[in-house]
């Protein structure tokens, strides 16, 4: 199986946040302290220790910048340089130089200055460039083949930068963020701090290797990383599940039920369905039948897990006419399936991913996004679909490369 990561972003997300949590999960820091070996930067130390952020325990990753030496700000050529020349695997190279491409792209357009010309401030750092090719290495040493990832809580009020007091989310965490539709967090359930809760490392890490939607997994652990800030009620962790993806054609066991029915009204049909699927059945439906004496007729079907048997057969007994009903084990083959949320040229529009032994077979655009599309920009329904399809299939490729 594939082992998969789920960024939770309740409290939004930094670099040292989301190395925490790789800690947390079983990522040694020697081993972590190895790998970043590999690129030729000096004068720092790695720390991590348990603290807690209001009720919860969590990893706090530290960067020590040696005060005797020097560290000036860095062009996105010297970075790319650095992890191009390094001894870090390919893999980790190519990912990390994304997102550093990403960002410098991003603070060129904020500054309107070539990217060539563009010197990293706060994410150029020691300890920013640590914070992302850490967490790469770590996702790839983990064995991590997939990211996912939450809404994005980004926070309030206005940080302190290199540029001044900027509003938040600051804008190169904005412009990340807005590049590839994130779906942004507005629960007021919780009484959120003010402040800036994601960092243009934690939105360039996020935005860069996760796809947004929650997949079908099976939880094999939990970390937790720390931020800085500790909020009184408000627990500042960034918050990781790690696990294996649902396998595609797993076999999962079910029952059927079945009955011929002749002389109940076609009404109570829909409504019977209703009852059945409250009820956790996976499925119902309907056939045509013909019965003795050329009666038409309907089958019942329907497929559900054992747990429910009495329940459904309670219903079916009390809501038809039928007088027995047949019961049979069944198994079937599940594809994996997940949620993904597009801005697609039309509008935005969620759809259904299916995969098989980890390829993608199709995509299917959620009906009413494309309904309400099609009737508001006044365009046939079949081409609102085609387009959904084709930008849902770039949208992965551009987060699965």
């Amino acid at each position: 199986m594939n082992d998969i990561a789920y960024f939770d972003c309740f409290s939004g997300c930094s670099g040292d946040m989301m190395l925490g949590s790789l800690l947390d999960i079983g990522l040694d820091i020697d081993t972590l302290r190895e790998g970043l070996e590999r690129l030729n930067i000096n004068g720092y130390n790695l720390s991590a220790k348990k603290v807690k952020r209001s009720s919860i325990t969590a990893t706090k990753f530290d960067v020590t910048i040696d005060s005797h030496a020097h560290h000036h700000h860095r062009s996105l050529t010297h970075i790319l340089n650095l992890i191009e020349n390094s001894q870090l695997s390919d893999r980790v190279k190519k990912q990390s130089s994304t997102i550093f491409k990403r960002l410098g792209k991003v603070e060129a357009a904020i500054h309107g200055v070539p990217i060539d010309e563009v010197h990293f401030h706060e994410i150029g750092a020691v300890d920013s460039i640590i914070d992302i090719v850490g967490t790469v290495f770590g996702l790839e040493y983990l064995k991590v083949k997939s990211c996912y990832s939450s809404s994005i809580t980004v926070g309030s009020g206005s940080v302190a930068t290199a540029h001044g007091r900027l509003s938040v989310p600051a804008p190169a965490t904005l412009q990340l963020l807005t590049e590839v539709s994130a779906p942004i967090n507005t629960n007021s359930e919780f009484n959120q701090p003010k402040g800036e809760l994601i960092t243009p490392t934690g939105a360039a890490l996020v935005t860069s290797l996760a796809t947004f939607g929650r997949p079908q997994m099976n939880i094999k652990k939990v970390g937790y990383g720390a931020g800085s800030k500790d909020f009184e009620g408000w627990p500042n962790v960034f918050r990781i599940w790690f696990g294996e993806q649902a396998s595609s054609g797993q076999d999962e066991e079910l029952k059927l039920l079945e009955t011929n029915i002749d002389d109940m009204s076609p009404e109570i049909y829909g409504y019977l369905m209703d009852l059945l699927f409250a009820e956790k059945a996976v499925d119902v439906w309907f056939t045509p039948i013909q019965m003795k004496k050329n009666r038409p007729a309907i089958m019942l079907s329907v497929l559900f897990p054992a747990s429910v048997e009495s329940k459904l057969t309670e219903i079916i007994m009390r809501e038809t006419s039928t007088l027995g009903i047949r019961v049979r084990e069944v198994s079937r083959h599940v594809a994996q399936r997940e949620i993904i949320e597009i801005n697609s040229t039309l509008g935005r529009a969620s759809a259904k991913v299916k995969r098989y032994a980890g390829d993608i077979i199709a995509i299917y655009p959620e009906y009413d996004d494309c309904r309400q599309i099609a009737a508001k920009q006044n365009i046939p329904f079949h081409e609102v679909y085609r387009v959904i399809v084709d930008e849902a299939h770039q949208y992965l490729a551009q987060h699965n490369s």
